[in-house]
């Protein structure tokens, strides 16, 4: 992971479930079988750089097994 989430997650949204998910069989194999979530929100990040920045991020979520693979997927300034 090239950067740490500072603070609290906000505008927290679902977008993709179940079958709706192309990496879920990848998922399945890693983590185990749950009932996976696509996930989004946004948060201050702080980059390898040092940089501050505030950032949309996405993950894959599942009860039991918690938030997986975070990635920055745009900055919001």
């Amino acid at each position: 992971m090239y950067f740490k989430i500072l603070g609290r997650l906000s505008d927290v949204r679902t977008f993709a479930t179940g079958k709706g998910i192309r990496e879920l069989s990848r998922l399945r194999r890693l983590y185990g079988r749950a009932s996976w979530r696509k996930r989004k929100g946004v948060a201050l990040v702080e980059l390898s750089s040092g940089d501050v920045r505030r950032a949309e991020l996405h993950w894959y979520e599942a009860t039991g097994i918690g938030r997986r693979e975070f990635k920055i997927k745009r900055f919001v300034d």
